[in-house]
């Protein structure tokens, strides 16, 4: 690859070693990166002259400290996986809603569940009423997981699932689908969120207390290593922290906080560091300000790195690469004047593609009104395919690294968020900072003083605060079937009345004993699963050994 001759001796480097090793491995998407006007690109730019401490604060493209982006090529090589988040009511309807998008050049699924299944309770529980199929797809035993993966090829699309609290149950229902078809679970490619530290922070699924919930948490990510090489165990999550009100560097901050936590406990499990950092995964935010989100996924790589080799002495590279999904940042959008929604997606998509995002969910335009309609969700999806396609982003790698102003972000970020994670250190830890209220505290701040800059205009948000529109109407939502609940309850009961009892009873119990043990607890909840026992009985039988949660006093931890 022939390259422009005013190259600094890292991008030199890079070139020569790197680079031609990659392209030796894979070869890019095209023979010849061009613009319009015929400009020959080349895959990657820095400063002329090089700065003395280029190589070690920004480096090059898939090499420590990785600012530049976690692959050698980047999106030269192939784009970001467009995954779109959908669920809803049945199994059945969003079966065919993945399928659909599958159809329309969608390369993973990202499934939501109702908030019964985050939590643990069966469609007939009294606390389930009127949530069923609410806000995601209803999953309460493994016939439900059964008919929505129907026709998906489980051993070709990668499946991520936004579950916390149950994740454990989910990953054995998807496990166990694998095995009834003859797929072995090692070819199973996807992510489990799994982060229960980021549940008590800033959203709020949580049903058991924080120890016992972390237990659980390394459980999985045990159990990963060492049978499913090919899933992320966790996806370590400032989507939802941000979602809650943080700004970018609290978003950056608590998220490796949280990371730390985890990795702190797997080593204390035992687990080799190297052995399961590699499959440890990121998801985050992409918010408005274009520039400060794409110098936020950069120090977050950067900082990730450090950690992991001062910290946790990981030698492998890949363990120190911070890999992540972005999604759009659902509290941005309005539902006034809802075809707004659409530049903001797009520009937030923007900022996660020029940050060298993995994947990437857009949020659909009439989400602040309902459940994406299909209509919409393919829009979302032809937002992600024209970046990819027509923009030209994509053709040179890290494209705004470099520039002053975004190096200068992304060095501020970094020194903002590292005081954040010491002041956590000082209070004993992320464990101990979650259950005195530090971040929560954090983030409640954050959210009221941003809410105020738009209560008095100081913020402008485009329709609701500037710029209204006399006769905005909203149009027609997405609509639910209203029969969704009571067929989901009628489907369970005949479960139950189906399957045989005493084995269900059995795994149950010894499920039970193995909560009471220091044993992993994925085999038992696979057994309990492929006995045919429900989301419910299996997580009350976890509630029954250690209670539920209970939150912080709001004076605990104040002088913190």
């Amino acid at each position: 690859m022939a390259h422009s001759p005013a190259l600094g001796p890292t991008t030199t480097r890079w070139f020569e070693s790197t680079y031609a090793q990659a392209l030796s491995k894979h070869a890019e998407r095209k023979a010849r990166f061009e613009t319009a006007s015929g400009i020959v690109l080349d895959p990657v730019y820095q400063p002329v002259p090089e700065p003395d401490d280029f190589a070690q604060r920004v480096g090059a493209p898939g090499e420590p400290p990785f600012t530049r982006g976690v692959q050698p090529t980047m999106y030269r090589g192939r784009f970001w996986t467009m995954r779109q988040y959908a669920g809803f009511a049945t199994a059945r309807e969003s079966n065919l809603r993945y399928r659909a998008l599958l159809e329309q050049g969608q390369a993973g699924l990202s499934v939501a569940f109702d908030l019964p299944t985050q939590i643990g309770y069966d469609p007939d529980h009294v606390l389930a009423n009127g949530e069923v199929g609410r806000v995601g797809v209803s999953i309460a035993h493994l016939g439900d997981m059964e008919t929505l993966l129907d026709q998906i090829p489980l051993d070709k699309v990668s499946i991520s699932m936004t579950i916390n609290s149950t994740a454990i149950v989910l990953l054995s229902m998807l496990v166990a689908v694998a095995k009834q078809r003859g797929v072995d679970p090692a070819l199973l490619r996807g992510t489990v969120q799994n982060d229960m530290f980021k549940e008590f922070v800033a959203r709020g699924t949580q049903r058991l207390p924080v120890r016992p919930s972390l237990r659980i948490v390394v459980d999985l990510i045990e159990y990963a290593t060492g049978n499913l090489p090919r899933f992320n165990p966790i996806s370590i999550s400032g989507y939802h922290i941000r979602e809650a009100g943080s700004t970018a560097v609290e978003e950056v901050a608590f998220t490796l906080a949280d990371a730390v936590g985890y990795v702190e406990a797997a080593k204390a499990r035992g687990l080799d560091v190297d052995a399961f950092a590699r499959r440890l995964s990121f998801f985050f935010n992409a918010h408005n300000h274009l520039f400060e989100e794409v110098a936020k996924f950069r120090a977050a790589r950067r900082m990730w790195e450090r950690i992991m080799r001062e910290r946790f002495g990981a030698k492998d590279p890949r363990s120190r690469t911070l890999r992540f999904h972005t999604q759009t940042a659902g509290s941005t959008l309005q539902a006034r004047q809802v075809d707004v929604n659409v530049v903001r997606v797009t520009l937030q998509a923007l900022a996660a593609v020029l940050g060298g995002t993995q994947s990437l969910h857009t949020n659909s335009r009439d989400e602040a009104l309902s459940l994406p309609s299909e209509e919409a969700a393919v829009l979302a999806l032809r937002t992600q395919q024209t970046i990819a396609h027509e923009s030209g982003v994509a053709d040179v790698i890290d494209p705004l690294g470099g520039s002053p102003y975004v190096e200068a972000l992304t060095d501020d970020i970094e020194t903002r968020a590292t005081d954040l994670m010491e002041q956590i250190d000082g209070l004993g830890g992320t464990l101990a900072a979650i259950e005195a209220g530090f971040p929560q505290r954090a983030i409640e701040a954050s959210a009221y003083a941003a809410q105020r800059r738009i209560d008095t205009a100081e913020d402008v948000v485009v329709g609701v605060n500037r710029f209204e529109a006399e006769d905005d109407m909203t149009e027609p939502t997405f609509q639910l079937n209203p029969e969704a609940e009571r067929q989901a309850v009628e489907r369970i009961r005949a479960v139950r009345d189906a399957r045989d009892g005493e084995a269900a009873a059995r795994a149950l119990a010894d499920l039970e004993a193995a909560c009471a043990s220091d044993g992993n607890l994925f085999e038992p909840v696979l057994a309990a699963v492929e006995a045919r026992s429900t989301i419910g009985e299996i997580v009350q039988v976890m509630e029954n050994r250690w209670g539920t949660f209970q939150a912080p006093r709001a004076d605990a931890g104040a002088g913190a």
